[in-house]
């Protein structure tokens, strides 16, 4: 949705950071879609570097999360580059949850969060202020 550039719709990721920015009657919000790929971090760390809160996107696939979360993943680099940053307030939105076998597997969701709260929790977080959503960005 926040994708403008021609490149971030042909290639499905986002390049650039992205603004979106409305209200609530306590909060003004902005959302900043930072990149996510390996090659467009410099552009993920200025987007986060602005950031109060972050939503950790992880995929729930099989292998797709163990490669996020293994030792050199990318779901280890930007939780702690966001912490690192400062951004003390951490959502992680579980997606993919369609693609589980079974389709919205809770025992996938619970070994997902189970397996990020550890971790998080080694770089500073505290999992129990973590607010963990099972998502599918195709189902909603």
């Amino acid at each position: 949705v926040l994708d403008k550039l021609k490149a971030e719709r042909e290639r499905g990721i986002t390049i650039d950071i992205a603004l979106w920015k409305f209200e609530t009657a306590k909060y003004y919000v902005t959302i900043i879609d930072a990149p996510g790929h390996r090659d467009f971090i410099k552009n993920m760390i200025t987007g986060t570097s602005q950031a109060d809160c972050a939503v950790l996107i992880v995929a729930a696939g099989t292998g797709e999360f163990e490669a996020g979360i293994s030792k050199n993943g990318q779901t280890r680099e930007h939780a702690l580059l966001a912490f690192t940053l400062g951004v003390k307030q951490l959502i992680v939105g579980v997606n993919k949850m369609d693609s589980t076998e079974p389709a919205y597997s809770e025992a996938r969701f619970e070994e997902i969060k189970k397996e990020v709260s550890s971790y998080i929790k080694k770089i500073g977080y505290n999992p129990a202020a973590v607010a963990f959503v099972p998502i599918s960005g195709w189902h909603g």
